[in-house]
């Protein structure tokens, strides 16, 4: 959205209405922040009620132009809702989803959907938190069930198709013997497919949210096995990523696409057509650890070892926060490839040490313990 979004001069006319902040979540300076409002899915858009410091809206995921200007409208809207209406509950809701209070949320957001009006303007925003809070509380059969039901609702926008998707991917993650799974997975595909086949709904959503349609259809097709049709569907993604990355206008705009890609060509088993992309954006972005970070997962897939542990070094020295243990994560694994016990309990030790250093806000016990665990594992 940096590159694609806030960029656009149409919205130049909000300037006088807000107050623009962008947030750096891995930076330690920001640890307060955090803790008064834990992100957890990147990018978060937050309204904030300058008095009460509360978010008065919240919005997980990218968004485009259109998009963003609903979403301050809706903020604005927030700010002034009262009494018991399902406007003034979504407000409700989506202050406990900012403060990371989970279960709360969602009661809220289906008490919200339920007292909704007719044509209610804010019922896609509304539907789109409730179906992703239940689907990262991993409540997969009513988030399924939730997507399910909205989706008719919301049929022909964009709020519909990311429900479906959300929900498609909540019903491909329900055991093989939930007696429920195969029809919410038949029924949700077929919504995903509808959303995703829809050339007027097409022309709204943004890369982003079509590569995530790809991804959700492809994960239920493998869910199917349904080997071939799951690899057209690869095919067909790599190339739609393709011909976005090539219509950019600069090179942040082109690295945008870079993870996206990287994943395609490491499910298609061919990770060596992703290295000359990422050697680019290292070299238009050097500063940057994503690219160096990315190179390593190709290598590692590509088994150049020593080609992965160079690319995983340079991505250290740059990288900071949270992220940085997937790094560790990365480098750990190749280590282990190699058959390099002591390069694995090093960079193992090295990680623990660095998540145990890291401020409150952004220090997780269980990916501690998770490190922890794998050194254990080692010494066995």
């Amino acid at each position: 959205m940096r590159a694609n979004v806030f960029t656009d001069e149409a919205l130049g006319r909000y300037a006088g209405q807000f107050v623009w902040l962008s947030i750096d979540t891995e930076n330690a300076a920001n640890a307060k922040f955090l803790a008064r409002f834990p992100i957890h899915v990147l990018p978060t858009m937050l309204v904030v009620d300058p008095k009460g410091e509360n978010a008065v809206m919240r919005y997980a995921g990218g968004a485009t132009v259109r998009q963003l200007e609903k979403l301050l409208a809706d903020g604005q809207h927030a700010f002034r809702a009262r009494g018991n209406s399902a406007d003034s509950i979504l407000v409700s809701a989506d202050k406990a989803a900012a403060e990371d209070k989970s279960d709360e949320a969602i009661k809220l957001y289906e008490k919200a959907i339920a007292a909704a009006p007719k044509s209610w303007p804010r019922l896609g925003r509304a539907a789109e938190a409730l179906t992703l809070a239940l689907s990262m509380a991993q409540r997969s059969e009513v988030c399924a069930a939730a997507a399910r039901d909205l989706y008719p609702r919301l049929k022909g926008t964009t709020s519909g198709a990311n429900v479906a998707s959300t929900g498609l991917g909540c019903a491909t993650d329900l055991d093989p013997n939930n007696v429920k799974r195969g029809e919410l997975l038949a029924m949700l595909e077929h919504d995903t497919r509808q959303a995703f086949d829809d050339p007027k709904l097409r022309k709204h959503l943004s890369g982003d949210d079509v590569s995530g349609l790809y991804q959700s259809l492809i994960a239920a097709r493998d869910s199917a096995k349904d080997t071939a049709a799951a690899h057209q569907l690869r095919e067909e993604w790599i190339a739609f990523l393709n011909k976005e990355a090539a219509a950019t206008k600069t090179a942040e705009q082109r690295a945008v696409y870079d993870s996206h890609r990287l994943t395609a060509y490491l499910e298609l088993g061919t990770p060596e057509r992703a290295v000359a992309l990422l050697e680019q954006s290292e070299r238009d972005f050097p500063n940057d650890y994503n690219p160096p970070a990315r190179l390593a997962v190709a290598f590692k897939a590509m088994k150049k070892f020593d080609e992965a542990l160079a690319a995983s070094g340079r991505a250290l020295e740059k990288a900071y926060g949270p992220r940085k243990i997937g790094i560790y994560r990365t480098r750990a694994d190749v280590y282990a490839a190699k058959g390099d016990k002591a390069g694995v309990r090093k960079t193992l030790e090295d990680a623990i040490r660095y998540a145990q250093s890291l401020p409150e806000p952004q220090r997780s016990d269980r990916t501690i313990a998770s490190l922890q665990k794998k050194l254990d594992e080692l010494a066995q």
